[in-house]
């Protein structure tokens, strides 16, 4: 009985700097990885994140821009990252779901290493046009490439980027010509339509619309399957173009080491700043959606767009030059 209760001695001992790790999370500042450059809309929301996870968490979380690759090669310094809370992603939509059709000799698969934590918002999308060009609508825009092949460019946040795929989309179902001019990440594509570099982009409305507003841009229709509420005016590609519906996202990512009850606790953390009065309003005048989903569901979501997105890019022939 004496050694029984020695062992169990030893073994709570032994257990106890175990524990009080996990319950020490965390410790010190977290690294949130964004895989593009800044000024986009993954480095807004990444922003966001870092900020009222700093404040909730109690320990700072900064925000590091590693762009390149359409999100490839953040993801994979997250992929490498300890998993021990202190280097997470906020990554968007693409480099989860597309990236695996685009490039041949992809070195990481979303699913099998990263932990999908949770989705925190949709982005819905403006199609806008550079002033210099006379369109107005969808419709202008169809009937001015037609007449003009090959004499529109619109500007990316790199091959399979939404900006990227929603244009080519737009492209494939109407049969217009126009020509990709993709640059490293939203923020310099916003920059190069500004400057009229290219006469088009597909932005998220968010990083648009100021533009819009200010003349600076002329905005066309969103990119959702509705009207936006607080944009009565603005019309959806859709009703041009039916069917079409490219809304990009920004989840939380951590590597697939990463122990389930800190993503638990992350998943929840996010779920709660969703609800905080500051990101309620902010998302409202920015006119981004909370969309909210756990980890499971998270998961289920980004296979199905997975698999969804190598049907079109099969489809349309894209491929990473």
């Amino acid at each position: 009985m004496k050694t029984v209760k020695t062992l169990l001695a030893l073994v709570l001992v032994c257990a106890t700097p175990m524990l009080a790790m996990a319950q020490a999370w965390p410790g010190r500042p977290i690294k949130l990885i964004c895989p593009f450059p800044a000024g986009g809309g993954t480095d807004v929301i990444a922003r966001i994140m870092a900020q009222h996870l700093s404040t909730r968490l109690g320990q700072q979380v900064v925000v590091e821009n590693r762009g390149g690759a359409n999100g490839g090669i953040g993801a994979m310094e997250l992929m490498r990252a300890e998993g021990d809370g202190y280097t997470l992603g906020a990554i968007s939509d693409s480099p989860m779901t597309v990236n695996p059709s685009l490039y041949n000799n992809l070195q990481y698969r979303p699913l099998r290493d990263f932990i999908a934590i949770a989705r925190f918002n949709h982005f819905p999308s403006y199609v806008v046009a550079h002033p210099s060009v006379p369109i107005k609508t969808i419709a202008d825009l169809i009937a001015y490439a037609k007449a003009n092949p090959g004499k529109l460019s619109y500007s990316s946040g790199g091959i399979g980027n939404f900006s990227h795929l929603g244009l080519e989309m737009l492209a494939f179902q109407t049969g217009i010509n126009i020509v990709h001019a993709p640059y490293k990440g939203v923020g310099p594509a916003t920059i190069a339509v500004l400057g009229g570099e290219v006469q088009l982009m597909y932005n998220n409305v968010a990083t648009a619309l100021p533009h819009v507003q200010a003349g600076k841009l002329t905005g066309l229709a969103v990119g959702v399957s509705t009207r936006l509420p607080d944009l009565p005016n603005v019309p959806t590609v859709a009703e041009t173009v039916p069917g079409f519906n490219v809304t990009p996202w920004v989840g939380l990512f951590g590597p697939a080491r990463l122990p389930k009850d800190i993503a638990a606790r992350l998943s929840r953390e996010l779920e709660a700043v969703l609800k905080e009065p500051a990101v309620v309003k902010y998302f409202a005048d920015q006119q981004i959606r909370a969309a909210y989903l756990d980890s499971p569901a998270f998961a289920q979501e980004i296979q199905k767009e997975t698999d969804a997105w190598a049907k079109v890019i099969k489809t349309l022939g894209i491929k990473v030059e």
